[in-house]
């Protein structure tokens, strides 16, 4: 784990004492919303079918698409959501972590569609979750048999266990609020320049989402699209 990752570690409770109604709940409400679509943003597999046609039929250059379009959005959502300093944290930083969610749900439910993968599936949606944690996180659980096996063997898997719902989404809460607090607590808090802090929230934000999507991309191998 990198300087960032122990950090946040060390400060996740912190973000708990800042958002006390963040819990492991927000994770499978975000995957529905990313599959369902909410506000603005139409569901995953109607925005990935949008790239397909407007790529003519090319699923590889469709799925690049994705990727970079929600590096796009998680950019934008860590620039806003990590502009304010201290006094705004108890608002932006369940912010930052939900839209940060959402996004990278978004982004891994539009690659599976477009692999051929049934989003309803709950094989799938628990495949969509592990992804999010990235392949260093996914093989040391694996190796420790925290998980029983990658994305891509869970989203085929004979059968559903849905007592991995609950380890799943709660390893990806911790995941998510780990990194948002080691960045947000100890970049911005730390050094107090508030601009300072949404730049590094744009880039920091699209750089995790681009290695979480190439993550996906690679996992995810095509399947018969139905």
């Amino acid at each position: 784990m990198g300087v960032s990752g122990t950090v946040g570690k060390r400060l996740a409770p912190r973000v708990a004492e800042l958002a006390p109604g963040l819990t492991t709940s927000f994770v499978a409400e975000a995957l529905h919303r990313a599959i369902a679509g909410v506000g603005p943003l139409p569901p995953a597999a109607a925005a990935a079918e949008k790239q397909l046609a407007e790529q003519h039929g090319d699923v590889e250059r469709a799925v690049h698409e994705v990727i970079e379009n929600h590096v796009r959005y998680a950019g934008a959502n860590g620039l806003v959501t990590n502009i304010g300093g201290l006094v705004t944290a108890a608002v932006t930083i369940p912010a930052n972590i939900t839209g940060l969610a959402l996004i990278q749900c978004r982004m891994i439910a539009g690659i599976a569609h477009l692999r051929g993968y049934d989003l309803e599936d709950p094989r799938v949606r628990n495949a969509i979750l592990t992804c999010l944690l990235g392949r260093e996180v996914v093989d040391t659980m694996v190796r420790k048999k925290k998980l029983p096996a990658p994305p891509m063997a869970l989203a085929t898997a004979p059968a559903h266990d849905p007592d991995l719902d609950r380890i799943i989404s709660a390893e990806v809460a911790a995941d998510l609020i780990a990194k948002v607090a080691g960045k947000r607590l100890a970049v911005v808090v730390g050094r107090r320049v508030p601009i300072v802090g949404g730049i590094v929230g744009m880039s920091v934000d699209g750089y995790v989402t681009w290695r979480i999507g190439r993550y996906a991309d690679r996992e995810l191998l095509p399947r018969a699209r139905r």
